[in-house]
């Protein structure tokens, strides 16, 4: 399929959605009991109008994790050789649409702002490209806080974990993946500048997105500890209940 005539049917027909209902019937289940989901302040994407999801970027499943949390139609991005490839069509009806990486992609940007304007919730990865180090973070460019200037679009930050490695061959390993978002950041008010774009990416998007990502890299380790403090609790009433039963067996009267 074509970068010109992906970009038509992404702008003109979009997602369709008996394709999307069936898909998202068969992943749900599946990242939700395969891979443990979890997904935190969902609530903070829109229910209905133009917004902008910008979350951390580890995998080509990302977007796919994305559209689980939601009941919305998720657009979002795709490499031109996934779309040039013969699922390429698939993928723009559900959701996908070609950019052309390493380069200001102007059909791109233009079919995202279509998009925007039409009412549509973009998920856009700030990094601009996949940062498979689980203990980094990429630096975010601006693109996504263009859009939002230029269409009024808030931005929802989100981090997301677990989805680097995923698969062992064709094989997906049993992982936990975690998704969380923030509090949606208005852009409606802010000037349409260069300058603006970089302040609301880099001063408040982008921080919101460590933080998410910081307390997600955290949770599993508290949970293992509060596991363990329980076993380690446990162990020692059960060693205090055996001493007792040993002290009571030697009393006088129990001969």
């Amino acid at each position: 399929m074509s970068n010109e005539e992906a970009h038509r049917l992404a702008r003109e027909k979009g997602v369709s959605r008996p394709l999307y209902a069936v898909v998202r019937g068969i992943v749900a289940p599946l990242f939700r009991l395969w891979f443990r989901m979890r997904v935190f302040g969902a609530e903070h994407i829109p229910s209905s109008g133009a917004a902008i999801v910008a979350p951390n970027h580890k995998s080509f499943w990302d977007s796919f994790f994305i559209g689980v949390c939601t009941r919305r139609h998720v657009r979002f991005m795709a490499k031109t050789e996934l779309i040039e490839a013969r699922y390429g069509r698939l993928l723009v009806r559900l959701g996908a649409f070609p950019v052309r990486r390493g380069t200001s992609d102007a059909d791109s940007l233009e079919t995202a702002r279509i998009i925007l304007e039409q009412g549509g919730l973009l998920a856009l990865f700030p990094e601009g490209t996949r940062i498979r180090d689980p203990e980094e973070l990429g630096h975010p460019k601006r693109g996504a806080g263009r859009l939002a200037l230029e269409t009024g679009a808030p931005l929802v930050p989100a981090a997301i974990t677990g989805t680097e490695k995923l698969f062992l061959g064709p094989i997906p390993k049993p992982r936990r993946v975690q998704v969380a978002f923030g509090e949606a950041i208005p852009a409606a008010s802010l000037p349409s500048t260069p300058e603006a774009a970089g302040e609301l990416v880099d001063e408040r998007l982008w921080p919101e997105v460590e933080g998410e990502y910081r307390r997600l890299r955290a949770r599993p380790g508290a949970i293992a500890a509060g596991l363990a403090a329980l076993g380690l609790g446990a162990g020692a009433l059960v060693q205090q209940r055996r001493r007792a039963q040993r002290k009571r067996s030697r009393l006088p009267w129990r001969r």
